[in-house]
């Protein structure tokens, strides 16, 4: 564990600047590559919407290997060697003349799938009971990416044009290997092969994961949700364009109050669905939100305020269910499950990134951009029945805690102590994962197994 709080402190600030770089480095192209992606040899709508989100397939792909890789040779490794693979198909993208080669740059910037590398870092790096402020923390950082590269793409591509772009990115990703190499502190030693199933997949849980039915209206969320957004954003911006007459470089100036708006209304529903225990009341009210935006759009976009009308619906919808989702897999997950639970939902994530875009373009290729909203609000209406049969989510922690002795004896005694919900004793780990009530939860009793295993 870290030496010092000091120590873990750089060592979080480290981590949320290395998601941040990456992610911004993948996002900045968003709002503008369906514009200026029509300037590359044999670009076609469908070309460029798979150009977008080509680099969700990829990651998809690598990330659950490269988490269980990183547990053999070493964290650091995994996540300069991904970062090296994001810079490469930077210049890839930044040299090609043709949609082939910014295809190819695009599926190799998601190669370098490192979050799962980058969360376990985390748990190597942060005291137990700082964790999840450390996650959070990570977690506002992608969210503020995605805000800042909504502004600064159209900005920087009416500089550099598109090419221009991923140059900025690729120096991003050096940014990150500098980061890794002479700021983030070294892992210690004990932490190689150690347990991370808080941040790391268990391929013996995989098939537990993927029959859970709870968890997998969750997955089948989180791909709708982001099929959804790449998708719009193939067609968003030329609504932009030519419906409301927007020079390409002023594209932020719908972007920030939009944006920013919908992030601040959000914010009481989130606040009143955790205090109130009404998570599932307002999950299932956004994905609403979330189909109504897409009808109205569909059918107002011509008129220039239903449009931002319908843009501002449309990210408060989004926002809130970004945020809410994550919770809703910690909450959902069986003890010992989480690593795992993560791992899936994140490839549900990309999967989804990558229909979107090939959906986009097509869907644009055929038709008018109200073909496309509407034919996005059927699958999310569609989501918003599955969701509503989801049960009441269990408003419990996780929590890891490591024994000596007996497996069966400390699951016992686990089991005994109040607030105590769920227990996955695995021995030879010599680790307890727990769901606790931490409302109810005999604190005293807890420490005092800790020290007597400890002693």
């Amino acid at each position: 564990m870290p030496v010092n709080l000091q120590q873990e402190k750089r060592a979080v600030s480290t981590l949320a600047a290395l998601y941040s770089l990456r992610m911004l480095g993948l996002f900045l192209v968003l709002p503008v590559m369906s514009l200026y992606g029509a300037q590359y040899e044999a670009s076609t709508p469908l070309l460029i919407g798979i150009a977008m989100g080509a680099y969700g397939a990829s990651q998809a792909l690598l990330q659950l290997p490269l988490g269980v890789v990183s547990d053999r040779v070493g964290r650091k490794l995994v996540i300069i060697g991904g970062l090296l693979l994001f810079v490469i198909g930077s210049l890839v993208a930044a040299l090609s003349t043709s949609i082939y080669g910014l295809i190819l740059g695009r599926a190799l910037q998601g190669s370098g799938a490192i979050s799962g590398t980058l969360m376990a870092m985390v748990s190597d790096l942060t005291a137990e009971q700082h964790r999840t402020k450390a996650m959070a923390t990570i977690g506002a950082c992608i969210g503020l990416s995605f805000g800042v590269s909504m502004l600064l793409g159209p900005v920087l591509t009416q500089v550099g044009g598109l090419s221009g772009l991923f140059w900025i990115t690729a120096l991003l990703g050096v940014a990150g290997i500098a980061l890794v190499l002479f700021v983030l502190p070294e892992p210690p030693a004990d932490t190689l092969h150690s347990p991370h199933r808080d941040t790391l997949p268990a391929p013996s849980l995989l098939w537990r994961v993927l029959c859970d039915t709870q968890l997998l209206r969750l997955n089948a969320g989180i791909f709708c949700l982001h099929m959804v957004l790449m998708a719009s954003f193939v067609v968003v911006p030329h609504l932009l364009e030519t419906q409301l007459g927007l020079d390409r470089q002023h594209h932020w100036e719908v972007y920030l109050p939009v944006l920013g708006g919908s992030f601040v209304a959000m914010i009481p529903l989130m606040v009143i669905g955790e205090k109130k225990r009404l998570v599932k009341q307002v999950f299932v009210f956004a994905i609403g939100a979330l189909a109504f935006a897409l009808l109205f759009l569909g059918a107002a976009y011509p008129f220039n305020a239903a449009l931002l009308a319908g843009l501002f619906l449309f990210f408060f919808a989004f926002n809130l269910l970004e945020a809410q989702l994550p919770s809703l897999v910690s909450k959902q997950t069986f003890a010992g499950g989480k690593g795992t639970a993560m791992g899936v939902y994140s490839t549900s994530q990309f999967l989804g990134t990558f229909a979107g875009g090939a959906l986009g373009g097509l869907m644009l290729h055929l038709g008018e951009p109200r073909w496309l909203f509407w034919s996005l609000a059927l699958p999310v209406a569609l989501w918003c029945w599955f969701a509503s049969t989801m049960k009441e989510p269990q408003y419990l922690l996780n929590m890891m805690l490591p024994f000596t002795g007996n497996a069966d004896i400390a699951r016992r005694e686990l089991q005994q102590v109040r607030g105590v919900a769920q227990v996955l004793v695995v021995p030879e780990e010599q680790m307890a994962y727990l769901k606790v009530d931490e409302a109810v939860l005999d604190q005293p009793a807890l420490t005092a197994l800790r020290n007597s295993w400890a002693s």
